[in-house]
């Protein structure tokens, strides 16, 4: 089996699908790898390294999609809305093609990339699960853009996050405040503490609780509790607008005494809830920053501007997408290892495996044989079921 890794094409995209590091793992396993050239230059990664480690290197990008058996990509067509439909050409039947594909996005984008005839598997749809934590990419970059969003207040904050003692008198901690304490809410409160703020923390799901607290938050509770707060994937659910209008009247204080807002609640498949009102905005107090790592879905706070930076108030709010290529060489470290610990799972004796009974193949197969397959998407979408079938 042949592995190819294209040259990311959407604009600013700097991550790679595979990194060097990676490649003697998969030819141990069987498999052979081949990149467009420059594939990981943005990176860090040049050509050279690859090769020394067994990589071939093809000039162009139609070579690798003609050349691989295995697509392997950051974002795919679906994901990569800028550029991706110009990928849809070079695809062909029964090729396989694994990646980000945004599948509960849009189904038209979903049935286009079916129509291909291409076996995709979407990593952001990798169950929750022990046996698959080694491949778990969303939680792979949510750390990243967990410690990315700290850094990114910090640096815009007008004021220093520790503690200090000086000669001019003590500066006090900054207070940061997240919203959401799933894994880009926890990299933030590890991250806020090392650089000496004092970090507290809002989730939901109560059992988020000792995790916050593990980390040296304060976990704000509030006398709401939530219906099915936890799906059985780990991930929050959505409530209804009378749960979100209570919560938003109980956080208004902790947000106005916060000089920074980090919120990073997202429910997979919907709208992220509003949070952060106006009016709780105007409340805080100049200088104060916000941080929305759910801008691309449409933003926690409700004057977030999806990929800008604006100033309502005195109060600064980042809407950036896309935080983890902000840090490509360990991004895409991070990635490769999870992508390739993926391909030795779906993979024995060069043949892919479908096993109807592996949770882990069952759950990201998106698109077969020209149909949209997975059962998931095809319920989200209100499609009609398929037929149930001795295998995938």
């Amino acid at each position: 089996m042949i592995v190819g890794v294209p040259k990311e094409s959407f604009p600013g995209e700097r991550r790679v699908a595979l990194t060097p590091a990676v490649v003697p793992n998969l030819l141990k396993a069987g498999f052979e790898v081949v990149l467009e050239t420059g594939a990981g230059v943005e990176a860090s990664y040049p050509d050279a390294d690859y090769v020394g480690r067994g990589a071939r290197i093809l000039p162009e990008r139609s070579e690798v999609f003609r050349t691989a058996d295995v697509v392997v990509q950051v974002l795919c067509p679906g994901s990569n809305d800028r550029t991706g439909k110009a990928d849809l050409p070079l695809l062909r039947r029964d090729q396989i093609l694994i990646g980000f594909l945004r599948p509960l996005g849009s189904i038209e984008t979903v049935q286009e990339l079916a129509a291909t005839g291409v076996t995709a598997f979407s990593v952001e749809l990798m169950p929750r699960i022990t046996r698959a934590q080694s491949m778990d990419v969303l939680s792979s970059m949510a750390t990243i853009c967990g410690y990315k969003a700290v850094l990114l207040a910090a640096d815009t904050l007008p004021r220093l996050f520790p503690m200090l003692t000086t000669a001019a008198g003590t500066i006090t901690p900054a207070r940061v405040f997240i919203i959401g304490a799933g894994v880009a809410g926890l990299q933030a409160i590890a991250t806020a503490r090392r650089l000496g703020a004092v970090a507290s923390a809002y989730d939901l799901r109560p059992s988020t609780k000792e995790q916050v607290q593990s980390l040296g938050g304060r976990f704000v509770e509030l006398p709401i509790e939530a219906q099915d707060a936890q799906d059985a994937r780990g991930y929050a659910r959505a409530q209804d607008e009378t749960f979100y209008r209570r919560q938003r009247e109980l956080l208004g204080r902790v947000v106005a005494e916060s000089d920074v807002v980090i919120t990073a609640a997202v429910v997979p498949g919907r709208k992220p809830p509003v949070l952060v009102t106006r009016e709780m905005v105007e409340r805080m107090a100049p200088g104060s920053v916000i941080v929305d790592l759910a801008a691309e879905q449409g933003g926690n706070c409700e004057l977030t501007r999806a990929k800008e930076v604006a100033v309502e108030g005195g109060v600064t709010l980042i809407g950036y997408i896309n935080l983890a290529s902000t840090v490509p060489y360990h991004a895409s470290q991070m990635y490769a290892r999870n992508i390739s610990a993926f391909l030795i799972h779906l993979f024995r004796n060069g043949q892919l495996r479908f096993d109807s009974d592996d949770e882990i193949t069952r759950e990201t197969l998106v698109t077969r044989g020209g149909d949209v397959v997975n059962r998931r998407i095809r319920e989200f979408f209100s499609l009609p079921a398929k037929v149930a079938q001795g295998n995938i």
